[in-house]
């Protein structure tokens, strides 16, 4: 199954006995700095998942964000999100002596990610050159190993390193030489920018691996990751620029077709993604080493991964680029058993959560069942129909993930409280709430069969609608919310563990 250093469990016994983890993305995590990162704040996460019984923590892509600071809209489906950095760590090994920026004793509730990125860049950046200029030699040659073993790196660090020189603006809007390169274009830009592609370097260096560290502590109390792999890329990335053959792109770079889903229940124009589909004749070639090489790549830094949009890997809706809504598209049908058949010959077994939410076909379920992929419920979904709602915990089966909402709904508390009379009434008499409806649904979830339920970290704290992650649909205001840890009861973990020995989710390490 890849390089799973830090694993804290077998591929085979993950997602396979009852348990449960929490939803926390870890920008939501609380300490100075203006935003969550991997510092002393992320190890006592994880302590108090242990001391709660858990055996998972879920986090969103932890990838470079592009548009709109959605984790889910990324730079690079390989590199990670620099802003995680914990610069008290960098701090304490460098020989700079620059103060850490925005550092106190308390911060907000929200992260402000236009005032975070810029001061945190800066200081990273400038770390960055010290580092390459004065590093001793055991220093830069743990940094020079990961860049030799990272194959994606050099691809990434040299397109971060063109959109500085080009103020930020989409590679298809940069002059044609760089747009679309050559091999010799390639090496000769390599050297232009050798300096900034090094700090580039640096950055994911010290991302990996501090997220390394926060793994291998996580895996030593019991605790597995898991992680949320998009289905599509978004056009301004690395990805797109460094492998035009691989998408339906025409000869000038331009997508010929976008992504999007069709009209439905939620939207009477679908929603129109916008992303670059794939060419699956082209990936097929060379045996889907692109998607191997993807999946590798997240098996380590994760050791269950969560398929965002499952449905695409069956067949996906493409919109022609000239419409303006998602009506006007066509399904087209995905290889996706060949693609799973070259994954698991190259991989192994691999834990994957597909997320199998929405208007699902049964091939779609076919190809979900061939390979025992666990499906997703969304208890929030299940009383707009009748007893037949598949979202209904009478009408699960075991194998499959259990939610009261994801980072994609409102918590449980702002849901409740936007019900009608009738709707809470329906609600209360299923879940049998009675004064408290909110904890009746935690407990209904953690009885029901599913194998894995998992619960928003807001949804222990009975936060409501402020602390809600994100509004699909708006462009911005989404994606900062961070908890303090006053907000935390004394005896949440006491609680919570009670509530999972009772229904057979208790971590057995813990």
């Amino acid at each position: 199954m890849g390089n799973n250093t830090g694993s804290s469990t077998s591929a085979d016994a993950l997602l396979q006995r009852r348990s449960c983890g929490v939803l926390l993305h870890p920008t939501s995590l609380p300490g100075a700095g203006g935003i969550g990162c991997f510092g002393k704040d992320a190890f006592r996460f994880v302590d108090l998942l242990a001391s709660m019984g858990m055996t998972y923590w879920q986090v969103l892509p932890l990838t470079p964000p592009a548009c709109g600071n959605s984790p889910y809209s990324a730079f690079s489906a390989f590199a990670g999100n620099p802003l995680l950095i914990d610069l008290e760590q960098i701090r304490s090994e460098s020989s700079s002596s620059t103060a850490i920026p925005g550092k106190g004793p308390t911060d907000s509730c929200s992260v402000d990610f236009e005032r975070v990125a810029k001061s945190k860049m800066k200081w990273l950046e400038r770390e960055a050159a010290v580092f390459l200029a004065t590093a001793d030699a055991p220093g830069k040659q743990e940094f020079w190993d990961f860049c030799n073993q990272t194959p994606w790196l050099h691809r990434y660090a040299l397109f971060m390193a063109l959109k500085r020189r080009y103020k930020g603006r989409s590679w298809d809007t940069w002059p044609a030489s760089y747009a679309l390169l050559t091999p010799e274009r390639y090496e000769k830009a390599s050297v232009d920018l050798g300096p900034e592609i090094g700090i580039q370097k640096y950055l994911q260096w010290q991302f990996f691996r501090q997220w390394r560290n926060v793994r291998s502590y996580a895996a030593d109390r019991g605790i597995a990751i898991i992680g949320d792999i998009p289905i599509f890329v978004g056009y301004d990335s690395a990805d797109v620029w460094g492998n035009r053959e691989l998408f339906l792109l025409d000869a000038k770079g331009k997508p010929t077709v976008v992504a999007g889903v069709p009209p439905d229940y939620f939207s009477e124009t679908g929603q129109l993604w916008g992303n670059p589909l794939y060419s699956w004749e082209a990936m097929a070639q060379n045996n889907f080493g692109w998607w191997i090489e993807r999946f590798r790549s997240m098996f380590e830094l994760f050791d269950v991964v969560r398929v965002d949009h499952f449905r695409g890997f069956e067949a996906a809706w493409h919109v022609p680029v000239s419409e303006s809504t998602a009506i006007n598209g066509r399904w087209v049908t995905a290889p996706g058993v060949k693609l799973f058949d070259a994954l698991e010959q190259a991989l192994g077994t691999m834990p994957l959560i597909a997320e199998d939410l929405g208007v699902i076909t049964a091939e779609v379920e076919e190809l979900r069942d061939r390979y025992d992929f666990p499906g997703m419920k969304i208890l929030q979904f299940a009383f707009d129909s009748g007893p037949t709602n598949p979202y209904l915990p009478h009408n699960y089966q075991r194998n499959c993930v259990v939610y009261a909402g994801t980072h994609d709904n409102d918590t449980t508390v702002g849901w409740y409280d936007a019900l009608s009379d009738r709707q809470r009434e329906r609600v209360d008499y299923y879940v049998g709430g009675g004064d408290d409806t909110v904890g009746a649904i935690q407990a209904l979830l953690l009885r029901s069969v599913a194998t894995t339920a998992l619960i928003p970290f807001q949804d222990l704290l009975r936060l409501g609608s402020a602390a809600r992650m994100n509004i699909p649909g708006t462009a911005y205001g989404n994606w900062g919310w961070r908890f303090e840890w006053e907000m935390v009861p004394a005896d949440l973990a006491e609680r919570v563990r009670i509530q999972l020995e009772c229904f057979g989710r208790l971590n057995p390490r813990g």
